[in-house]
């Protein structure tokens, strides 16, 4: 177990020769989101985090975001430009990987082929040269916690995807690492497997005292792994948050388009006053805001203005009637069981809506098809106010 404390990490590719060129003779450069300095490509900027003593965080973004860069300067896989890192109240900078007592577990696996399971739990104990009888006992242990005894006298070809997952992770844990970092460690496996190994994930994590830091760009894993999450994009941290924190108060558009499935619905209303309350109004529907959100707003004085309005698809109510309501376009519906997703035009904009297949009662829910003319609304509890430069106006 660790505590990490991440100070100003930053991570800059300094340009290869042949941008440098490009640049000097005035050919146009290629368009990226990443920052772009005379010293080269920041692909992680200012990146601050304290992670306590056996703590799950997990990062997680777009690809390119710079979370797998931020993993592996902690490894010490890539140099840090700036910035400090401590493990345990120790600068880290610049001491070598095999001494940072890290353990990291790969995308792709990384076993030897020619090794049985067993093998290639035990190789890095082997160089460190430990006893045998000490390799033994934890490889074992750590097969046992990963129910992977029946195949330690297995090569990994003979093996599925997530039993060769499970061998990778146990090489990392019978380390017994005061760190375990994984890299995006389910993304070869089908959806099923995910799950699966999804929930083995967390019941090692119950079973062992290590700091995990978990990169991902599946917002799924996100939420139901992390103690934390930290949204990235661009190379920046975008919020660092709980999981339902960062659902239910959302920091910008980006984390409240990006956390949640189906995403959140935005679109163009005003934010009103009227007589010291708050009020949204989008094309033909208006809603006072919930006391919650009246007493964030009127605290930091927020004005009256043009904004962007955020309503999570299963807050999206069906009216009966056409009075205070946006008038929707039925363009696909989706039966997913328990629940009908359909997607809708709305003010010009394709807006997801959510609604069980039953009622209240155990009736059903008619079914809806394309071209299907119906009214929708919202309560003003569930709206997240946007100004037009994508902060969230209550924090």
């Amino acid at each position: 177990m660790a505590a990490l404390n991440l100070k100003g990490i930053t991570k800059i590719y300094p340009h290869s020769g042949g941008q440098k060129k490009a640049k000097k003779s005035g050919a146009p450069e290629k368009k990226t989101a990443l920052q772009i300095t005379d010293q080269g490509v920041v692909a992680v900027q200012s990146f601050d985090l304290d992670i306590k003593d056996n703590e799950f965080i997990v990062l997680v973004g777009p690809s390119g975001c710079g979370k797998s860069t931020t993993l592996r300067m902690v490894a010490g896989l890539e140099e840090i430009s700036g910035g400090e890192l401590y493990i345990d109240g120790k600068l880290m900078n610049d001491v070598e990987p095999k001494n940072r007592d890290i353990a990291m577990v790969f995308q792709s696996y990384a076993l030897y082929p020619h090794m049985t399971v067993y093998e290639n739990m035990a190789f890095p104990l082997k160089l460190r040269k430990m006893p045998k009888d000490e390799i033994d006992r934890r490889v074992r242990d750590a097969a046992a916690t990963l129910d992977i005894t029946q195949y330690l006298d297995r090569k990994p070809k003979a093996m599925s995807g997530g039993q060769r997952q499970r061998v990778a992770i146990g090489r990392a844990i019978v380390r017994e690492p005061k760190v375990l970092l994984m890299d995006e460690p389910l993304s070869n496996l089908d959806a099923k497997l995910r799950n699966q190994m999804r929930a083995e994930i967390i019941k090692l994590r119950q079973k062992i005292n290590t700091t995990f830091i978990y990169v991902t760009h599946d917002q799924t894993e996100a939420m139901t792994l992390g103690d934390r999450i930290v949204i990235m994009k661009d190379g920046f941290v975008q919020q660092v948050g709980t999981p339902q924190e960062v659902f239910d108060h959302p920091a910008n558009i980006f984390v409240a388009g990006f956390i949640g499935m189906p995403q959140m619905n935005f679109f163009d209303a005003k934010l009103e006053t009227n007589g010291g309350k708050y009020f949204v109004s989008a094309g033909g529907c208006r809603a006072e805001l919930s006391p919650e959100k009246q007493a964030n707003l009127a605290a930091k004085n927020v004005p009256a203005q043009e904004i962007t309005l955020g309503v999570r698809p299963s807050h999206m109510i069906l009216a009966n009637s056409p009075e205070n309501t946006l008038a929707a376009t039925v363009e696909v519906s989706e039966m997913m069981g328990s629940e009908i997703h359909f997607h809708a035009s709305v003010l010009g904009r394709d807006v997801v809506v959510i609604v069980p297949t039953m009622d209240l009662n155990g009736a059903h829910i008619k079914s809806f098809s394309t071209g299907d003319k119906l009214h929708l609304t919202f309560n003003g509890s569930v709206c997240h106010v946007f100004d037009k430069d994508g902060r969230n106006l209550e924090f």
